[in-house]
């Protein structure tokens, strides 16, 4: 059975009026438009066209959550949990009304993700860049003492960034934060070498959430620019922060978000220390394996798969295993089945197919992105 799929956009303060409203060919929005949530998490669950919701359909076991990302400013700085580590909160907070302002866990699953770059151009904060790279980084700025007071921390033994952060948004270093940041400001307005480009992606985040501690833990991590069609894969515990660009995100069906900065929603510091990953290094861009014209996406969960389709006119037969939708990003797609008719799937909206389809088969001129449960995929990593 086929489903059509819709749902209206989240009005996150991050969110564009335009980047949402350009891909799918109409007028700019009159707010942020920041998110469209197709799956069944019952914090926001698809509609389903001329019949309720899809998670009446599912029973609310669908393994993933499918979105279109608008991002027109930073979002916050957030790692999210292990599954093991969302259980304990989810058990630890049971007692708590669910729009407790003081409860982390809004279910009980991990939420590892992918996100693939729909503009030209989507920047990403992803991980921890290691220490003796941000040393270095940190001589590109003209002194002061909050520069030099994070310079010694981060020359210390230990589990040091997990430290340093801690320190940062502890409140008690907002001297030294605000230090950091002019200092961050006047090296962007110069050339500073290898780090220009980031430091002036910070000074930017800096303009948006002036005086936020977040802002020097984003000096601490990798800043990462997508090109149309590549994608990031972010694991349990690594932090990160979206900037800007539209994308189609897919993660583990889950809503769980511990914060780092770069909000004004609470920040739990000690329960995001406890779930953060402070290994450090480069987060690999995904650079997909053309095969015809599938492109796909390696990633190690089995929460979900996803598959970019560049449709030339002909139809196009794939197979399919559990759940599937298909998202329409580009011209005109159509989807059908070995059991059902042909379904139109306007671009920004989805199709839905059962677990007993085994075959849909893709027609039209565009692009479509084909999300299911885990499977091995042959994306290549560079």
């Amino acid at each position: 059975m086929l489903l059509s799929l819709t749902n209206t956009p989240r009005d996150y303060a991050w969110g564009s009026t335009t980047l949402l409203a350009g891909l799918e060919g109409r007028p700019p929005a009159s707010g942020p438009e920041a998110e469209v949530w197709f799956g069944d998490h019952p914090g926001d669950p698809a509609d389903v066209q001329g019949d309720g919701t899809l998670d009446a359909v599912t029973g609310g076991e669908l393994p993933y959550l499918l979105k279109l990302l608008a991002a027109a400013s930073p979002l916050s700085i957030q790692v999210h949990p292990t599954r093991e580590q969302a259980r304990a909160g989810w058990e630890r907070e049971a007692a708590l009304d669910a729009d407790d302002p003081t409860r982390n866990y809004r279910d009980d699953n991990h939420k590892p993700e992918l996100i693939v770059a729909l503009s030209d151009r989507f920047e990403s904060l992803s991980g921890l860049r290691p220490v003796p790279d941000t040393l270095r980084l940190l001589d590109a700025l003209d002194g002061g003492a909050g520069v030099a007071a994070l310079v010694e921390r981060l020359s210390q033994p230990g589990d040091v960034l997990r430290d340093v952060i801690g320190w940062l948004l502890s409140g008690d270093a907002q001297v030294e934060v605000d230090d950091i940041i002019a200092s961050v400001r006047a090296a962007a307005d110069s050339d500073a070498g290898e780090w220009t480009t980031t430091l002036r992606a910070v000074s930017a985040i800096s303009e948006t959430y002036p005086g936020d501690p977040g802002v020097v833990v984003a000096l601490l991590m990798n800043h990462v620019v997508l090109r149309r069609g590549e994608g990031i894969f972010l694991r349990a515990g690594l932090l990160h922060a979206y900037i800007s660009g539209l994308g189609v995100e897919i993660m583990a069906a889950s809503d769980n978000v511990l914060r780092g900065g770069l909000t004004p929603k609470r920040i739990d510091v000690a329960e995001l220390l406890s779930i953060l990953d402070t290994t450090t290094g480069e987060v690999p861009v995904l650079r997909p394996v053309e095969v015809g014209a599938v492109t796909e996406y390696e990633v190690p969960v089995d929460d979900f798969a996803l598959r970019r389709v560049a449709l030339d006119g002909q139809d196009l037969p794939i197979e399919v295993a559990g759940p599937t939708m298909v998202l329409a990003t580009d011209g005109r797609v159509a989807v059908r089945s070995d059991s059902d008719v042909e379904r139109t799937v306007p671009v920004g909206t989805a199709v839905f197919a059962t677990a007993d389809e085994t075959r849909l088969t893709l027609s039209g001129v565009g692009e479509a992105f084909v999300a299911s449960p885990g499977h091995g995929t042959s994306a290549r990593a560079k």
